[in-house]
């Protein structure tokens, strides 16, 4: 299956940067505003999930909103605490 691929290169990059930390991406429908969102590894309620817009005012400022939302998931620290 070919990957995702959002159309601004800015806001691709972060979210292969979310794929390559285990996230996963779920693309919305035709008639939603989102172009997707992100899941992050811990895949319960409590997980975090990050809206991901189609075409928003300045996508440079969205894609580093994504990488600093990813960054500061907290479930990534549990992951590592749980592999120690």
């Amino acid at each position: 299956m070919a990957r995702l691929r959002h159309p601004d290169k800015h806001i691709d990059r972060a979210i292969q940067y979310a794929l390559s930390l285990g996230w996963t991406v779920e693309k919305s429908g035709a008639h939603a505003h989102a172009w997707g969102r992100l899941f992050c590894p811990f895949s319960t309620r409590e997980g975090c999930i990050i809206s991901v817009w189609s075409t928003p005012r300045v996508p440079e400022n969205h894609a580093r909103q994504i990488r600093q939302r990813i960054d500061g998931c907290p479930h990534a620290e549990e992951e590592h605490g749980e592999d120690e």
